[in-house]
């Protein structure tokens, strides 16, 4: 392992000097410093962890909540993309990523007590029920945390365009001429409030009354619930033309819906997801959609929580809202 002083032997100066330029203190010449940060760079330099974490109190260890109902784990695309993109930027600022759970060593203990075990300087919430007592403890505990499309109170957070993305896609079918709009939608979350308001908000525009059989709950990423909610749909003396899915993945049990019944998309019925994930662009039909922004929703959550953690008295708690936009694929007719 490279060390100062090899750096220092490298460049013909102390060990004292290195040591300054690597801190970037600013009683040394520039022309020394960069040569310093080349050498540094070039002979692979990594920072003794130990000593940085005795030197500044902290662990650069960012803690991560995600508790996956649906049980897909790392395969949920949209919290896939979130985590890569998180845990990217992370290790660019300095950081690494553990996930926080209810066990240590297969003993039971709060998401709280873990992080501290782990020694986190800040927590991110990606996916967990947000109304868990062992949740809202870590909210009130001193560590900084930034959660995901969910706000709490004076607490930062980091929110996909949810309302509007829903306003936008149901705008599109009502511009396609489509008025027996349905809309199968996810669990009660606050996810879905939005989504549903956006939904009506369309829908009221557009001088549409929404029939209470064209609202059905499922589930987000449960291809199964959406299949029998199809179906159901189908099934009405008066279906709908158009109908809206809770997540592009949720979409797949329509598919097999539709094929039972020989219903020809977008001939018979126009369809639209969510989410943007790259399955729905593979598949054929290509899938009308809305695409959530992963990549900036991970990003941006990463760089909050550092800066919380890093400069906390210049830092102010805030929602970030992320927009996304409208895939245009070929599961819409015009009526």
């Amino acid at each position: 392992m490279v060390t100062i002083k090899d750096i220092a032997a490298a460049c013909k100066v102390s060990p004292a000097t290195v040591s300054k330029a690597l801190n970037g203190y600013g009683d040394i010449g520039e022309k020394t410093k960069t040569n310093i940060l080349k050498t540094a760079e070039k002979m692979k330099y990594m920072p003794n962890a130990a000593a940085r974490q005795l030197k500044t109190n902290m662990s650069y260890n960012i803690g991560v909540l995600f508790s996956d109902e649906t049980r897909s784990g790392l395969t949920h695309e949209f919290f896939s993309g979130i985590l890569d993109s998180a845990k990217t930027e992370a290790e660019n600022l300095g950081y690494d990523i553990t996930f926080i759970t209810q066990k240590i060593g297969g003993r039971d203990t709060s998401f709280l007590e873990h992080a501290r075990y782990r020694k986190c300087d800040g927590v991110l919430i990606a996916s967990v029920d947000f109304h868990n007592p062992a949740v809202v403890e870590l909210l009130e505990s001193e560590i900084p945390v930034v959660s995901i499309d969910y706000v709490y109170n004076d607490r930062s957070s980091v929110m996909s365009d949810n309302m509007e993305g829903e306003y936008r896609l149901t705008k599109y079918l009502i511009d396609h001429g489509h008025r027996r709009i349905a809309f199968i939608h996810g669990e009660a979350t606050s996810v879905t409030e939005k989504r549903l308001v956006g939904f009506h908000r369309a829908c009221e525009e557009g001088g549409i009354d929404v029939l209470e059989e064209y609202l059905i709950e499922a589930r987000y990423h449960d291809a199964k619930k959406s299949e029998r909610a199809t179906e159901k749909l189908l099934n009405l003396k008066s279906p709908p033309t158009a109908i809206l899915y809770p997540d592009d993945f949720s979409y797949m049990g329509a598919m097999r819906v539709f094929e039972r019944m020989d219903i020809s998309v977008p001939g018979d019925i126009s369809v639209a997801g969510y989410d943007g994930i790259n399955l729905s662009q593979v598949v054929h039909p290509r899938l009308t959609t809305y695409y959530q922004n992963t990549e900036e929703i991970g990003t941006r959550s990463a760089k909050k929580l550092v800066d919380l953690i890093e400069n906390p008295k210049t830092t102010i708690s805030e929602q970030i809202k992320v927009n996304g936009k409208i895939l245009e694929g070929h599961t819409v007719s015009e009526l």
